[in-house]
């Protein structure tokens, strides 16, 4: 978009509340998407309803500035890229209403498929469409490239799925298809587009061959063009344009929400993993297994098994092969009961048996081992591109083909990959439906590279429609297929797609060069290089799957986007650009640095095992200079007494809210915001001295205590105990000895050195920790137990130093201790009603959440976790430092806490607590507390 067009668009929207950034950190943040195309948009809207969208389309539609609309970004075909006005949709168009007990659900684009899933889960329903991207993918992406998925094929497909949606036209009108009214109010507004459409409907049908040919092209998985075939399966103008809304991928409409008719979840399933000696002998199975009734059959090639067998937690079905040629199919029988899915294993057991296996065939009904499988199937792509050569750039291509051409249209695509010298190439996908997935390296700034790309493509593209395939099975044609729409569809059908493109949007201002492009040479420009930066950047591939899990997502970026800026950053440096460096620098410190949790909830997300918190830790510590790290490393030797000053300090602070809020204020002005916590009224006192639960070493002693120092520094909340007293008196109670070290004031987990990117002081808590913990388990005798999750993560990982002595220490959170040694061993005397529980991002890494969830049942008779948890951000000292990435991080499951009054409201970290009181207003106490509150001896028993 040239200038003029910038400032004549922002200049429209000068009487509107939606603001027009040009800064270059989020227009260069929102430019990165799972693609392979790189386009910086001029500028960003964000806007919050669907009336400050129309003015948005309105003010592009007056200055002819092109309009892009963006949501996720997890779309790999670059039709989420602009040069001109981008719209991120992500942050505010995420509500989920679930209608008729679950049977249809209403949705805004924002919202991921896994977050309706999950909403849906309770009535046993869920989407038709099933992506691999389904933890970040969302509802706007999902119409926009009519996407499919593992299981549902064409049959449940968004399009099949689709029962009505509300779409802001590029005229600025509104429409709700599933209105009653809904034809009538098109033809009113839109009269010159009803009547384009329904002569299209007429011409089209009227032509037996044509129709023949659009059934054939949509017989099989197809995001090719336009979905014509809404002209010859609606007759409705209402239903014809929902429908072709649907594949649209942002050229003809913004949809505002949408209502599907939702799936049952067959309860029950079976998996197994089939391994072939070769592709052929996969391939030639496939039409005996899909008669057999496998509900999914993914093929997985020599290379795809390879690279999976890499990943630290590759399941052992695929750990144990020895890959030479081999293919595996990862098959899987879904029944809505337990006797119809026995009988299913029991109908394909003589199957299995005689098909030509490299290793016998079993499946497994485990959802442990199921799930192992199924999260090396979804971050296959992200595993494999994760894998690639530091500088190279992933293109992950997406066809399909009848299933009879299936095996001859691998074999040669695997010749194409050899004859343009392509390495580690991998084929993998949806084989039941003929929809396959492969992915070429290319490093698109070396010589000859885009050439090489442009003569492997004519020739993939001959291949696959030789086959009668199709060129985009489901990751919409975006800008890479636009050029070879006509040559999929012929002359006629690709001249009725202009003309549909022309009807809705005649000014061609929505996502142009998208979906219908004449420019042949169009894909091959603006290719995404990928620059070599560090280690801890170079294995992204820009997938977002991180995204949806950042506490920070809504208040200044996610991983992804701190990820892509240093790759902009250092783009920037080897060209000299040194005003675009200064600008990213300047704004990355608060918004990249200051504002992420380190909370490693990206981690667990990422295929490729990236802790974006790693690089940010990384960073922190080159900033700290030579003054901090001796005041860093003064305080691991003295943290002692620092620590109890700082509990001193909130307990005289408290009764004087009304000085110490100032004063901290004037400090943070002074000092920087990142240097100075920000006292707040709503913070508790502090906590006691952990020494006085110390005592000589016993012999009988089950484990070794370790309570954190986080509840020294913050006592409990009002009439609570805390969690110190609580453990220690329940361990008595169960008749379960615990040992308290001497010492233990002056030894911490190690976080708050570590998350600041203080090494030394680090490395001096680490030794001092560990020296005392060898002698307190007896060399690891006996293990130690934390009472704060998150420094139960950071003693795992403190302690591995101990292995290199030959010493194996091993750290339990009391939450997974007390489920264990203390619940079976007390008497529950007074049950609560409800509990709502804060799972941890720490619980989540420590696998110990569904622990957290036990403790809270065995006292409870309604255990609640918030559907849209996620990690609190108070991270330490964070939350104190930047309240507004707490407030940010907690809006969404506050306001679902707020909706409902509980008996009590639990989590397992002090600061979470603390994070979750300030944001619900309600008192979080350690789930620990309510378990000794409600096991205490009637004559003892006081309301927690």
């Amino acid at each position: 978009m040239s200038k003029p067009s910038t400032v004549a668009f922002e200049a429209e929207l000068t009487e509107s509340a939606v603001a027009v950034s040009q800064r270059q950190t989020l227009r260069r943040a929102l430019a990165h998407d799972a693609s392979h195309y790189l386009l910086v948009p001029d500028a960003v809207v964000t806007p919050k309803t669907t009336d400050e969208v129309a003015q948005v389309i309105a003010a592009a539609r007056m200055s002819l500035a092109p309009i892009t609309f963006r949501s996720g970004g997890t779309s790999l075909s670059g039709q989420a890229s602009t040069h001109a006005v981008l719209a991120d949709t992500r942050r505010h168009f995420r509500r989920i209403d679930v209608l008729d007990e679950g049977a249809r659900v209403r949705v805004q684009p924002g919202a991921t498929v896994r977050q309706v899933n999950v909403r849906l889960a309770r009535f046993g329903r869920k989407l038709g469409p099933d992506p691999a991207s389904e933890i970040a993918c969302t509802i706007g992406g999902v119409i926009a490239n009519n996407s499919s998925g593992m299981a549902c094929g064409t049959e449940q497909n968004t399009y099949r799925t689709l029962e009505s949606l509300t779409v802001v036209l590029p005229s600025g009108t509104t429409i709700d298809t599933g209105a009653a009214n809904a034809d009538e109010t098109l033809r009113a507004a839109e009269p010159e587009l009803v009547a384009g459409l329904l002569k299209l409907r007429d011409t089209l049908q009227r032509d037996r061959t044509l129709v023949a040919e659009v059934r054939r092209q949509f017989s099989i998985k197809n995001t090719m063009g336009y979905s014509i075939n809404a002209l010859i399966d609606f007759d409705s103008p209402a239903e014809i344009l929902a429908h072709l809304i649907v594949g649209s991928e942002g050229t003809l409409g913004f949809v505002a929400e949408a209502v599907f008719r939702t799936v049952p979840v067959q309860a029950h399933a079976a998996t197994g993993l089939l391994v072939f000696t070769d592709l052929a002998g996969a391939t030639a199975s496939l039409p005996a297994l899909v008669d057999a009734g496998f509900a999914t059959i993914e093929l997985m090639d020599a290379l795809s098994l390879r690279v999976a067998q890499t990943e630290a937690d590759c399941p052992e079905e695929i750990a144990g092969i020895n890959v030479e040629g081999h293919a595996a199919l990862l098959v899987e029988l879904h029944g809505a009961t337990e006797p119809e899915l026995d009988r299913q294993v029991d109908q394909v057991a003589e199957l299995l048996e005689i098909l030509p296996l490299a290793v016998p065939a079993s499946l497994t009904r485990d959802a442990d081992s199921r799930a192992s499988l199924w999260h090396v199937r979804k971050g296959l792509y992200t595993a494999v591109a994760g894998a690639r050569p530091s500088g190279t750039t992933a293109l992950l291509e997406d066809i399909a083909v009848p299933v009879a051409e299936l095996l001859p249209t691998c074999t040669e695509l695997t010749a194409l990959f050899d004859e343009f010298e392509y390495e580690g190439c991998v084929i993998f996908g949806h084989a039941k439906d003929g929809n396959i997935h492969f992915m070429v390296n290319e490093r698109f700034d070396e010589p000859g590279a885009v050439d090489r790309y442009r003569r492997f493509t004519e020739r993939m593209v001959d291949l696959v429609l030789a086959r009668g395939g199709t060129l985009k099975a489901e990751h919409g044609t975006g800008r890479i297929m636009a050029p070879f729409v006509r040559r999929q569809y012929g002359d006629t059908l690709y001249v009725l797609m202009v003309e549909i493109k022309h009807l809705f949007d005649p000014t061609g201002i929505f996502n142009p060069g998208v979906l219908i492009n004449d420019d042949p040479t169009s894909y091959l420009k603006d290719l995404k290089t990928t620059p070599t930066v560090e280690s801890e950047v170079d294995r992204c591939v820009e997938c977002g799957y991180c995204e949806s899990a950042c506490p920070s997502r809504d208040l200044t970026l996610t991983p992804r986007q701190r990820i892509v800026l240093r790759r902009e950053m250092e783009s920037a440096r080897a060209n000299g650009d040194t005003v675009l460096l200064e600008s990213l620098e300047a704004d990355y410190e608060y918004e990249g640095e200051e504002t992420c949790a380190v909370d490693g909830m990206c981690a667990v997300a990422c295929p490729v095992d990236i802790n974006t918190g790693d690089l940010v830790r990384r960073l922190r510590a080159e900033r700290q200079g030579t003054i901090p790290n001796a005041v860093a490393s003064a305080a691991a030797e003295a943290w002692g007494p620092i620590s109890r000053a700082g509990a001193v300090a909130l307990s005289a602070a408290k009764p004087l809210a009304a000085l110490a809020i100032p004063a901290t204020q004037v400090g943070r002005a002074v000092l920087g915001k990142d240097r100075v916590p920000l006292y707040d009224a709503r913070l508790p006192a502090g906590g006691h001295a952990r020494k006085r639960l110390a005592g000589d070493a016993r012999a009988d002693a089950v484990a070794v205590y370790f309570p954190a120092c986080v509840g020294t520094m913050f006592g409990p909340e009002t009439g609570g105990i805390g969690v110190q007293d609580a453990l220690v008196t329940l361990a008595d109670r169960a008749g379960v000895p615990l040992h308290v070290p001497s010492g233990i004031d002056s030894v911490c987990c190690g976080t708050p050195w570590k998350s600041k990117g203080f090494v030394d002081g680090y490395a001096h808590m680490s030794r001092k920790t560990v020296d005392l913990l060898i002698e307190a388990t007896d060399n690891g005798r006996i293990p130690v137990v934390s009472d704060a999750s998150s420094c139960t993560e950071g003693l795992e990982l403190m302690t591995r130093s101990a292995a290199e002595r030959g010493i194996e220490l091993r750290i339990v959170d009391s939450v997974a201790f007390a489920e264990q040694f203390l619940v079976p061993n007390l008497t529950v005397t007074s049950r609560l009603g409800s509990v709502v529980v804060h799972p941890t991002c720490s619980t989540t890494a420590l696998g110990t959440t569904s622990a957290l969830h036990s403790v809270a049942n065995a006292v409870a008779d309604r255990v609640v976790t918030p559907e849209d948890w996620g990690c609190c951000a108070f991270a330490g000292d964070r939350g104190m430092l930047h309240p507004e990435l707490t407030a940010a991080a907690t809006a969404a499951e506050a306001e679902t806490v707020a909706a409902e009054k509980y008996d009590a409201y639990v989590s397992s970290n002090r600061t979470c607590e603390i994070g979750m009181t300030r944001a619900t207003g309600n008192p979080y106490r350690h789930v620990l507390e309510i378990l000794e509150a409600a096991t205490r001896p009637r004559s003892e028993y006081v309301t927690a």
